[in-house]
């Protein structure tokens, strides 16, 4: 069903308390002197938004007519888009560096970016999907810089500003011909429209993917829109980073999906999707899997500062993630959504972890965890190694299941050459991730690393995180089985 604008609103809750909480901070930031306040009430509702969208369900429309799309698939990436922010804001509430900066000014932004994910894995239409994009881009340049006084932080945000204003340029431009040869905005319209027997313009839309892809590309830091990643990654404040790379990439992958397959693609009687005859788009896609994680494990091997190593592991991670994507499959769109979930978990952990040492020492490179087992820090060190080897994909945590479904999706569409480029690439990472897990527990400390003191409220959700880590490579069932749930997509009208 379509709704209207004001029927739509009983849909939108979540939404509209995400908004309106970016009022309310603001404000309580004029007449609160707490310097908590601003973050405890960001937490609370993001939790509130949080049982919005669970006690929600889905309910297949269309609202604010055809804007956006309520369904199964956007149902998943609200929900983790939600956990992604209350991760943000429950490190940014236990970072020494975030405690610096305007406190009602950052949470607010930081919001405001959470509605502007929503968005993106709701959109339906090009002109929504680029206005969301384009709010979750500006407020992530700022959340990049917040960081006042610190040079390397203001140098980032400058560098993923002018990057994302050219990606930005040149995916509208691309979206321009698109509705220029559908002569629509809608995405259901330009499925019927480019899947018509009559069109004959495949050229044409084959460079219109190409410069869309440079936009959403941009967004899921895949190769070769990923030059922002580990600057900005390394400047941003560590709770930025971790929502960036966990919350921006998720709904990234939401927009990415939602135009390529049910817009650009159709789904075949058979159960599997097809790309549109002369637009041979899952090749270039394919190419550009292999070289993004490769390129991301490649670039990981020299790194020795933390941050920067998950940021090219993230690289990487994204490439791992776009082999469930190429497969053109549900298979492989369920087991891409199902290693966002886990890559969720994984990586909001190690940037969690590389956030406690930086709060105990000051410092982010990888001679700040030499001895770290040895010297106070012995609970972040087994976390932390727990967490690097599910990024490894070792047995028995979430990130081996996650890739196990990648793999066997791809296998099952017989892209093998795929499957030995992702197996080669995991044996190479876990070069550079056992190095930070050599250093803590294997070298001795010099004495000048720092102490690591326990801190109750970053411990308990780092515990939390690697509790799922383990949990959730043993039993994965209801996991896997939401995310087949959620693999539905409600097309508009063709």
């Amino acid at each position: 069903m379509e709704l209207n604008n004001v029927a739509s609103l009983a849909y939108f809750a979540p939404e509209l308390l995400l908004s309106g909480t970016v009022a309310v901070v603001l404000l309580l930031d004029l007449v609160s002197d707490s310097p908590t306040a601003a973050g405890i009430v960001a937490m609370a509702a993001s939790l509130v938004t949080f049982v919005l969208v669970a006690a929600g369900g889905v309910a297949n429309a269309w609202l604010f007519n055809g804007m956006i799309v309520f369904d199964s698939f956007a149902f998943f990436f609200r929900l983790l888009i939600t956990l992604a922010t209350i991760v943000a804001i429950w490190m940014s509430l236990g970072s020494r560096e975030v405690k610096r900066c305007d406190q009602g000014e950052y949470y607010a932004v930081l919001i405001a970016a959470s509605l502007g994910m929503f968005l993106m894995a709701e959109a339906n239409n090009l002109l929504m999907a680029y206005l969301s994009l384009e709010l979750v881009s500006l407020t992530s340049y700022i959340l990049t810089g917040f960081l006042k006084h610190n040079r390397r932080s203001q140098e980032a945000a400058l560098k993923y500003l002018i990057y994302g204003g050219v990606a930005s340029g040149t995916m509208i431009y691309g979206m321009s011909w698109i509705f220029g040869i559908a002569g629509s905005l809608n995405f259901g319209m330009i499925n019927g429209a480019l899947t018509h027997s009559g069109t004959g313009a495949s050229l044409g839309v084959f460079i219109a993917l190409v410069l869309i892809l440079a936009g959403m590309g941009y967004k899921v830091a895949s190769v070769p829109f990923h030059m922002w990643a580990p600057d900005v990654y390394t400047g941003a404040p560590i709770p930025i980073t971790t929502f960036l790379a966990v919350g921006s990439k998720a709904a990234g992958f939401a927009l990415l999906t939602r135009f390529f397959y049910p817009a650009i693609s159709r789904l075949a009687a058979n159960g599997s999707w097809q790309a549109l005859a002369g637009v041979d788009w899952p090749q270039l896609l394919l190419i550009i899997c292999m070289i993004t994680m490769t390129l991301g494990n490649l670039a990981a091997l020299q790194q020795t500062n933390m941050k920067r190593l998950l940021a090219y592991s993230s690289i990487a991670q994204a490439g791992y993630a776009l082999m469930g994507f190429v497969v053109l499959s549900n298979d492989g769109i369920r087991a891409m959504m199902f290693y966002l979930i886990a890559y969720y978990v994984m990586d909001a952990g190690a940037f969690l972890v590389v956030m406690i040492i930086a709060n105990a020492t000051g410092r982010e490179d990888l001679d700040a965890y030499r001895g770290l087992a040895w010297r106070g820090g012995l609970v972040p060190a087994v976390a932390l190694a727990i967490f690097l080897f599910s990024l490894t994909g070792i047995p028995l945590t979430v990130g081996f299941i996650g890739k196990f479904y990648l793999f066997a999706a791809v296998i099952r569409g017989q892209f093998y050459i795929l499957a030995v480029v992702g197996i080669i690439n995991s044996v190479i990472s876990l070069y550079y991730y056992l190095r930070p897990i050599r250093t803590m527990f294997l070298d001795q400390p010099n004495g000048d690393e720092g102490e690591v003191t326990a801190e109750a409220w970053n411990y308990g959700l780092m515990g939390v995180l690697a509790a799922a880590t383990i949990v959730l490579g043993l039993y994965w069932g209801p996991l896997i089985a939401f995310a087949d749930r959620s693999l539905k997509f409600f097309t508009g009208p063709t």
